[in-house]
């Protein structure tokens, strides 16, 4: 029996419809104009125990609206939902001992006590025996790299520290379920990289499931197998990570800066047996762009270390955006769904 289940989920919001201008806002003194806005649409899916699942949309789409109601926080306007059994918005004691959550851009820990009083308080809320408490903190602080921040106090915490004491903080009573909003948002590559290891081993070691919504691609690459994609809160993909990759061409970007310049006919002849194409403002500064499925980035990072003078390199990964875009664009490949 899957531990996630939503069966046509809807939520919608009423909104007030300012009139514009002196005598607009007049009316809206006496007659006030309202619309309802459904930020999630009727979406339908469910999730096996112990799966890590991306779900991805661009901004707006619904993805934290979902995520949401998943956890108690918003009562669904209407469908069925089930988490691990319970009702989220009706079951609410319950259900918060079952999951953990971490918002990126808020923290569940209190601002001007040290980290490890924050823990100690989770520890009682959620009624973790002692034992259990010592052993989960001391295997977290070994993989995240929190002993020098348990006593320093929360407000004094870089975003990557705060972070990384969040994603402790939300497993301490071992939920079985873990949902992740932007978890990675505004962190340096090797705090990504630290967040993402420790996501893996709570997974493989507790048979965690996770729900990571995300912009970062870099995450839904690493960490899951499936992805559920939602735009303007209506599902248009769901299915394994091979699958979307493999019917969308996800195209990378190589920018490339070199040391000495380059004329378009140069980098044409030396790129010819490469199946690319190439972009450039200047002869000093070349875009170039490839299917990751027909050329290796390594192998075309060799290839220009090898022919030219290469001052910098920055890979850049393709936007949630273009692959939406490219999604609806072959939505009779796909068989996705408005």
């Amino acid at each position: 029996m899957p531990i996630i289940e939503a069966k046509d989920l809807v939520k919608k919001y009423r909104r007030f419809r300012r009139r514009s201008g002196l005598w607009g806002s007049v009316q809206d003194l006496f007659h006030r104009r309202y619309e309802t806005v459904p930020a999630v649409d009727g979406i339908s899916f469910s999730i096996e125990a112990g799966e890590m699942v991306g779900y991805i949309g661009p901004n707006g789409a619904g993805k934290s609206t979902t995520i949401k109601m998943l956890t108690g926080i918003l009562v669904p306007t209407s469908g069925r939902l089930t988490v691990d059994g319970l009702v989220p918005h009706r079951h609410r004691y319950q259900h918060v001992k079952k999951i953990g959550a971490v918002f990126g851009q808020r923290s569940q820990l209190w601002w001007d006590i040290a980290v490890v009083e924050a823990f100690k308080l989770l520890q009682k809320i959620y009624e973790v025996p002692p034992a259990d408490y010592r052993r989960r903190l001391e295997k977290f602080s070994s993989v995240l790299g929190l002993e020098d921040l348990l006593n320093i106090p929360v407000r004094k915490l870089s975003l990557g520290q705060r972070m990384r004491c969040d994603l402790a903080a939300a497993l301490l009573h071992n939920p079985s379920i873990l949902f992740l909003d932007e978890p990675t948002i505004g962190l340096d590559v090797a705090v990504k990289a630290r967040i993402r290891q420790f996501i893996k081993e709570v997974n493989r070691e507790f048979g965690t499931t996770v729900i990571l919504a995300t912009h970062d691609l870099g995450d839904i690459e690493d960490l899951c197998h499936r992805v559920i994609m939602i735009d303007h809160g209506r599902l248009i993909f769901d299915g394994a990570l091979e699958e979307l990759s493999s019917a969308v061409p996800l195209d990378r970007r190589l920018m490339v800066k070199l040391s000495t310049p380059a004329s378009l006919e140069e980098m044409a002849a030396l790129t010819q047996s490469l199946p690319l194409n190439l972009y450039s403002d200047d002869p000093y500064h070349w875009r170039l762009e490839f299917d990751p499925r027909r050329l290796s980035a390594p192998e075309l990072i060799r290839h220009l270390l090898t022919h030219l003078r290469v001052h910098d390199l920055v890979l850049e990964e393709p936007a949630i955006e273009d692959v939406v875009r490219r999604i609806y664009e072959q939505s009779a490949v796909l068989n996705v769904r408005r």
